[in-house]
């Protein structure tokens, strides 16, 4: 496997934005692995079963989600000793003050509100891939 590899989750339950994030790696040619899951439940048990590689992994992480939000799956994410190293970017349309404060207090690594236009969408996946892929990360 290619030490400069990056398993990213989506967590997002809206459709359309998971195509939109497809569709942004496809221009950006990111060829990273990309999983989805559908609400932090989902997620967990992604990560727990090992689905997806332990090695280098990146969620980027809806707040507004049924089942289990994005506040509730980071806080179990914090608790859980094999998974609170994981880098987690916080890409969402929720510009609520609380939610920003709480994502940062829960140690995120960044909290970006989803970009209106599929440019700046595919510009933002971009730049995270850009700045991940030269991260050292466990």
């Amino acid at each position: 496997m290619d030490d400069r590899v990056i398993n990213i989750l989506l967590v997002e339950d809206d459709d359309v934005d998971v195509m939109t994030v497809k569709r942004a790696f496809q221009k950006a040619n990111i060829t990273n692995p990309l999983y989805v899951a559908h609400n932090g439940l989902e997620a967990l048990e992604l990560l727990r079963k090992q689905d997806i590689p332990a090695q280098r992994r990146l969620v980027l992480l809806d707040v507004n989600m049924p089942k289990m939000n994005g506040i509730e799956f980071l806080r179990e994410v914090r608790a859980d000793p094999a998974l609170q190293q994981m880098s987690v970017v916080v890409l969402t349309t929720s510009n609520e003050e609380r939610d920003r404060i709480e994502a940062f207090k829960l140690n995120v690594a960044g909290y970006l509100l989803k970009p209106v236009t599929f440019s700046q969408f595919a510009e933002v996946m971009s730049t995270i891939n850009k700045y991940w892929a030269l991260m050292e990360m466990p």
